[in-house]
């Protein structure tokens, strides 16, 4: 039977498959287990699922309580049922804080850019070392950046502190870019081209005395409208 989104329902444990494993130390599970037997062996925080059969569930968010409502040997659980989209899925996820919330620095503000990289560098756990807020922020907000790659190298070249390995690593926790692809006069397409291939673009576009200028001049007369 097709359950009604946003009720309340008390569901059998075996019916409910979590969406993914808790990295929670045992003790913790332990721990919380131990309260919902103290507390009349019921999770008073119900667990977010979404319903993928007559009679099955897959827990979305507050997977957790799930997994402690099972060490306290309960045989069902209180969840409130969420539809099948990916909003909710991540709302869910983001209030329980099993996932990070994400800035697309493509078209990230300066003052989402501040926030990011100030929950970075404070965060307890496994923090971004090294860093000084305000530097950073400047030279990674100055810049056009959609362009930028997903891979986020470009960040490293602005000496902002924040290096390949490591640091890059915990900067894409949470930055990450959507790049717009590059026009074909862009100065970054137009320097892997060689000379001769530069100089028949200026000789199309009728650029005077073309066969005279260097590479760099051809760049930059070539990439002027981009």
């Amino acid at each position: 039977m097709k359950q009604e989104i946003g009720a309340l329902l008390h569901l059998y444990i075996d019916e409910i498959e979590p969406l993914f494993s808790i990295e929670a130390h045992q003790f913790l599970i332990s721990g919380a287990a131990k309260a919902i037997n103290d507390a009349g062996n019921r999770n008073w925080i119900p667990v977010i699922v979404k319903q993928t059969g007559a009679e099955n569930f897959q827990a979305i968010a507050n997977i957790f309580v799930l997994a402690a409502a099972q060490e306290a040997g309960l045989d069902k659980v209180w969840c409130i049922i969420g539809d099948e989209s990916d909003s909710v899925q991540e709302c869910s996820q983001l209030l329980s804080q099993e996932k990070t919330p994400r800035i697309n620095l493509t078209t990230a503000t300066r003052d989402e850019i501040k926030l990011g990289l100030g929950y970075l560098i404070s965060r307890s756990n496994n923090p971004l070392p090294g860093i000084k807020l305000s530097t950073a922020l400047d030279k990674i907000d100055q810049p056009e950046r959609k362009y930028w790659g997903e891979a986020l190298k470009e960040i490293t070249a602005l000496k902002c502190g924040i290096t390949a390995g490591k640091k890059l690593n915990i900067f894409k926790e949470v930055f990450y870019t959507t790049p717009e692809s590059l026009p074909e006069n862009h100065p970054l397409l137009l320097n892997k081209l060689t000379i001769a291939k530069l100089k028949a673009k200026a000789k199309e576009q009728g650029i005077p005395e073309y066969t005279k200028l260097k590479k760099a001049e051809l760049v930059a007369l070539l990439s002027q409208d981009s």
